[in-house]
């Protein structure tokens, strides 16, 4: 069988899928307008049979995974599939016009790749090179392409409109998809990678269960992070939130105290 899907991508929809956690820690959930998820029956329905394969075959690989393989062999095989999106991230920042940082994330993918034998070691991060994740779907972003409405694919998981389009173009960026010709090889690679990061997300599922609603707990968490990323963490303040200050100052000064 032949992976024709972005390996990057589908690594970066799993991890909104299981670690969203991060972004909101310690809330329950975040209200979201309903424009944002016109789709929400399907997307529901998309998210509980997304997790019922990571229950039944993720997770558990990836708690196998973690018991078996030593420390230093983990560490290394995050550190090749980190390096390999070093290359898409510095051709993003090239388009998005950040010319020193792709320049800085191209050094860091040469470093590694020599001087870390293959990526196996973040020799680059040693030297004070710090490393950054762009996606043409932050891209779009930067340049003015709304997200679009919030879906949930089978196997994919969470993802907008605008990232959905801009997938075949990272696929074109997709190292494993591109490079490496032997498929048995390449389809190894990807499965390693999979379950690489779901055990690095093991440490963070109890956070989940936590959730009044996990569905709506994940998708606020996505639609913030991926926001967040566009704006390089300065996203811009929402002017509906002032607008209603303006009008009534007492309700803006009982929403800031809440």
């Amino acid at each position: 069988m032949t992976i024709t899907s972005s390996f990057r991508q589908r690594l970066f929809s799993l991890a909104f899928i299981l670690g969203a956690s991060f972004i909101v820690s310690g809330c329950a959930t975040v209200e979201t307008p309903s424009d944002d998820d016109p789709y929400e029956s399907f997307n529901r329905s998309m998210y509980d049979f997304n997790k019922s394969i990571d229950t039944a075959v993720l997770k558990p690989l990836a708690k196998g995974y973690d018991a078996v393989a030593p420390d230093p062999v983990k560490i290394s095989v995050s550190n090749f599939f980190s390096n390999l999106n070093e290359i898409p991230t510095a051709a993003n920042q090239l388009l998005q016009g950040k010319v020193v940082d792709g320049v800085s994330d191209i050094g860091r993918f040469v470093i590694n790749t020599t001087l870390g034998l293959g990526g196996l070691f973040d020799v680059a991060t040693k030297m004070g090179i710090d490393a950054h994740d762009e996606d043409f779907g932050q891209t779009l972003g930067a340049w003015g392409v709304n997200p679009g409405p919030y879906v949930v694919l089978p196997i994919l998981g969470p993802t907008t409109v605008r990232d959905t389009v801009a997938r075949p173009v990272d696929n074109h960026f997709d190292v494993l998809q591109e490079e490496v010709d032997h498929i048995p090889t390449r389809n190894s690679l990807f499965f390693l990678g999979l379950i690489d990061l779901r055990y690095r997300l093991l440490a963070v599922d109890g956070q989940l269960q936590d959730a009044v609603d996990e569905y709506s707990f994940v998708r606020d968490a996505f639609l913030m992070r991926r926001q967040f990323l566009v704006y390089d963490g300065n996203p811009p303040e929402d002017e509906s939130f002032y607008d209603d200050c303006f009008e009534d100052e007492d309700d803006c000064d009982d929403e800031i105290l809440d």
